[in-house]
């Protein structure tokens, strides 16, 4: 399992100009399912995303996990391409 994370203010995902998915002040996760991954690694990576200290605390230091920052708010997007082997020229996705 891959996933690229960014702190957002706001988050939204557009299809066809119609919103399907959003978010306030939380994380933007693009997340890559492998075919090896299982529930275990899904717990694994929930984990570490929870804990990561990437928000400010009163002191403006880079202190604060996503629970504790009141900042939980997620907007995940399956993203297939981080697996992509890249070995080649042309990207392959099998």
């Amino acid at each position: 399992m891959r996933a690229l994370i960014q702190r957002v203010t706001k988050a939204a995902v557009e299809v066809e100009g119609q919103v399907v998915g959003s978010c306030e002040r939380g994380l933007l996760i693009l997340l890559g399912v492998g075919p090896e991954d299982d529930e275990a690694c899904a717990e694994r990576l929930w984990h570490k995303v929870r804990s990561l200290r990437i928000f400010e605390d009163e002191a403006g230091k880079i202190n604060l996990n996503p629970v504790t920052a009141n900042a939980a708010n997620l907007l995940i997007i399956s993203q297939f391409t981080l697996f992509a082997d890249c070995r080649s020229r042309r990207p392959g996705f099998t």
